[in-house]
């Protein structure tokens, strides 16, 4: 998408925040559509570049959707104008002097409506959201001081004000995934210490734990030290050390210990013949190793010794069935004469007979 056209009607070069955002507009609204304002609002003055929806978006630490949430707010409180192009994307925003009472008549057109929603994709929203749960229900949960103790805390470790998109996803967890305040607010915890804030990232991590049966903290540390305990000795076994494991590497390691339900000294036996086989660290080869084991219901190292049994036993009988035939030299490869050595043993008698009579 391409950068956004700012304007503003204020022509000072520094950021002005007009008293009547902050009286009237700035307590009724969550604190994440004031963060955008204002970020955008800096964006308007100075020789600052024209940002994008994208990068908005990772400097906010927040989702594009979330953006575009918020332009739509302030566009219908009339503080701000729209401008969209033909495929509805967002082209200008242009800023309202709020000092100005009349501030909607600044611009020689009506402020443009914004495009209506599109149709929302079920899959997609899968991923933006966890089911929303009911404004009455919200604000009834909201009104728990756990609940309201464990935003707080949220807060705190992601360093931002939640958006409702984040609150959804942290009372989800509460509400559909029965987690007490206190899982969650170390289910946070530990996806910060992994240096990851993302909400999105911190609900696949909870959906995680759900279908593997957390439901306290205790057994959240106890499969967290298990997962990195294996995980590191794969590492080790692989030749590496003195490092964490990479996200693409986390995924194959989850679905050798998850998906296939292998045992570690197996994987480790995998790990090792990689290193024989190729002499070096290689996540792929050794994968291929263990989907190969999987597929033949491999469970115990006993499998593999019989595997690898009947793998030898193949190969013996197929190079016992190659064709050896030789292919005629040089020397035989012409069509050889057929003699009769009964009538040349006659005709070498005669001759000897006839040379005897005639010494005679």
């Amino acid at each position: 998408m391409s950068p956004l056209r700012i304007q503003n009607n204020n022509s000072n070069d520094f950021t002005l925040v007009s008293n009547r955002f902050l009286d009237i507009y700035m307590p009724e609204t969550n604190g994440e559509f004031i963060k955008i304002y204002l970020y955008l609002l800096r964006s308007s003055v100075g020789h600052v570049s024209p940002p994008s929806l994208a990068t908005i978006a990772d400097t906010l630490n927040c989702t594009e959707k979330d953006i575009e949430r918020a332009l739509t707010y302030w566009c219908k409180k009339g503080v701000l104008n729209l401008s969209f192009d033909d495929k509805k994307h967002i082209t200008d925003i242009t800023f309202f002097d709020l000092s100005n009472e009349d501030f909607s008549t600044q611009t020689n057109t009506k402020p443009s409506e914004p495009p209506k929603a599109e149709p929302v994709d079920k899959d997609a929203s899968k991923t933006d959201a966890p089911k929303a749960l009911s404004s009455s229900r919200v604000k009834e949960l909201k009104a728990n001081e756990d609940v309201k103790q464990m935003l707080f805390i949220a807060e705190q470790y992601l360093g931002k004000t939640l958006s409702p998109t984040d609150s959804s996803r942290l009372l989800y967890f509460y509400e559909e995934l029965h987690f007490s305040p206190e899982l969650i607010e170390y289910l946070i915890e530990y996806c910060v210490s992994k240096g990851n804030k993302s909400t999105r990232y911190i609900e696949k991590v909870a959906l995680a734990w759900h279908e593997e049966g957390i439901t306290s903290i205790t057994t959240a540390k106890a499969a967290s030290n298990t997962y990195n305990k294996n995980y590191f000795s794969i590492l080790k076994a692989l030749g590496v050390s003195n490092r964490n494991p990479v996200d693409s590497e986390v995924k194959i390691m989850a679905r050798w210990l998850n998906d296939f339900g292998l045992s570690l000294d197996i994987i480790i036996e995998a790990c090792n013949r990689t290193i024989t086989a190729t002499g070096k660290t290689s996540f792929p080869y050794a994968d291929s190793i263990l989907t190969t084991w999987n597929d033949a219901k491999v469970r115990t190292l006993s499998d593999i010794a019989d595997l690898d049994k009947t793998h030898q036993t193949n190969k013996a009988t197929a190079k016992k069935g190659v064709s050896r035939t030789k292919k005629p030299t040089k020397f035989n490869n012409f069509t050889q004469r057929v003699y009769d050595f009964d009538n040349l043993e006659k005709q070498l008698l005669k001759k000897q007979s006839q040379n005897n009579k005639a010494k005679e």
